[in-house]
């Protein structure tokens, strides 16, 4: 195996570590990922945009910045895959998943964006998403499906699917991933990853034209790894307020220091379910597995119900409004911000995206009034169970067969079990739970009270220790 090829099973801590120590070169690190991504991106389909000339550019500059004895950020030289919706870059083409913009390139470059180039990451490219990240499968009409790196018949999770599946198949050592249904998280289940939502707030988005397009669903962009500790190293990168966004919030979290924290004086919920979901027994044995490592890791693990007393039916009859408005608002600054009308031009729009569309158009303000009852009422319920525990554990996904082409349907609403959460606002984690008997990925939601997002890291980076999951990038 070659130097090169050995950089790609580094994590993003200890490869920066190298290269700041001269151990190895950005200029290396990055050659090693491009010819990985050329080796395997065919097969995977994770990126839309590899954007080499640029990436060797800067790792050129990064390398002399060494020699010249500057300063150099935490993620000096290491590279950094970006969403295609929302991690804008200035000069990248950027296509939203949208077939409309398969030739759009970005002008501005997104603040979390600058905010990882300022500590030294460098972008190698972007990767794949559905059609303004409206569903929870990675497929679309620019580039087609992602696929899973565990398993090429199934599909890499959406809509953050191209950064998981890059991480997965050790074609980027971090990712930029966005959430507005669990669009961190599914992925990360999928393709066997670390994915982390914030709480609302804590990462800012300064998205134009529209500052005020995250409250209904509430979405937040969050870092995709394979660690926990890279996780902790972005989000102490990419926290903290911001001017343009009014959502922002000044609270500091010291996101490294949880690494080591131990967990023995942890209370954790665990709902195999959250009282509705339809939970595969093979999902479940694995994911009880997951939950008494945690156990094993010194936490109290206590088997609970949520109590919020709503049926599978009045969760998702009350998710469909909120949702499908949240998209069509998307839609909407999307074609005030580039004068496109995705109806007129509807041959060239992905069938689901239009079909979500039109359900949107179906629901009045007076439908998504109703829908904010019972968010209310699911709200409550976690946050009576976060009185009493430190967190709370549940699966991510209810099946782990998911296959690459996949129309969900009316199982689109049952298959993750993420959506709720960002209803509440809580920060979630989803780590890998290992793979069931048949070799499907199953992730591990952990779920932390508002603004305890350490908590959560904690937990996760304990879980991580006792039942080491690198064994999937091999």
């Amino acid at each position: 195996m070659s130097r090169e090829t050995d950089l790609t099973r580094l994590a993003a801590a200890e490869l920066a570590d190298r290269i700041r120590t001269g151990d190895v070169t950005a200029t290396e690190a990055v050659e090693a990922h491009l010819e990985r991504i050329d080796d395997l991106d065919d097969e995977i389909n994770a990126y839309v945009t590899v954007c080499a000339d640029h990436a060797r550019e800067a790792a050129a500059e990064a390398d002399r910045a060494l020699e010249d004895g500057d300063d150099v950020g935490p993620l000096h030289g290491v590279p950094l895959a970006l969403k295609d919706l929302g991690s804008e870059k200035e000069g990248i083409r950027h296509t939203y998943g949208s077939a409309l913009f398969s030739d759009h390139v970005a002008d501005r470059t997104a603040a979390i964006v600058e905010r990882l180039e300022n500590a030294g990451a460098i972008v190698i490219g972007k990767t794949n998403t559905p059609e303004l990240g409206h569903k929870g499968t990675t497929d679309n009409e620019v580039i087609g499906a992602t696929a899973s790196p565990i398993d090429t018949d199934l599909n890499a999770g959406g809509s953050s699917g191209g950064s998981a599946a890059a991480l997965g198949a050790r074609m980027a050592p971090i990712a930029t991933g966005s959430d507005a249904g669990g669009s961190l998280r599914i992925p990360a289940a999928a393709c066997g990853v670390y994915g982390f939502k914030p709480t609302f707030g804590l990462v800012p988005d300064d998205g134009r034209p529209s500052a005020f397009g995250r409250e209904l669903q509430h979405t937040t962009k969050g870092p995709m790894t394979r660690t926990v500790e890279d996780a902790a190293l972005m989000l102490s990168v990419m926290d903290g307020p911001h001017s343009a966004d009014p959502n922002s919030v000044p609270i500091d979290i010291d996101y490294l220091d949880a690494l080591e924290r131990p967990i023995d004086d942890y209370r954790i919920a665990y709902s195999p379910d959250l009282d509705v979901f339809p939970v595969a027994e093979e999902v479940r044995a694995v994911v009880d597995d997951a939950v008494e490592a945690l156990a094993d890791a010194g936490a109290t693990v206590e088997e609970i119900s949520l109590d919020h007393g709503y049926s599978m039916a009045d969760l998702s009859e009350a998710a469909l409004p909120a949702y499908t408005s949240s998209v069509l608002e998307s839609a909407t600054i999307v074609e005030e911000a580039h004068g496109v009308d995705f109806w007129e031009r509807s041959d060239e729009v992905s069938d689901s995206l239009l079909a979500m569309l039109h359900i949107a158009d179906e629901h009045g303000p007076a439908d998504v009034a109703r829908s904010g009852i019972v968010r209310t009422g699911v709200y409550d319920a976690v946050e009576d169970v976060l009185a009493d525990y430190d967190l709370l554990a549940a699966p991510t996904l209810s099946s782990a067969d998911v296959e690459l082409h996949a129309d969900l349907g009316a199982e689109a609403w049952e298959w993750p079990m993420t959506w709720p959460f960002n209803w509440t606002g809580h920060p979630v984690a989803s780590a890998p739970a290992g793979l069931t008997e048949r070799g499907g990925p199953v992730g591990l939601q952990l779920i932390g009270r508002r603004f305890a997002d350490d908590d959560i890291l904690a937990a996760s980076a304990a879980l991580e220790r006792e039942r080491p999951w690198n064994y999937l990038y091999e």
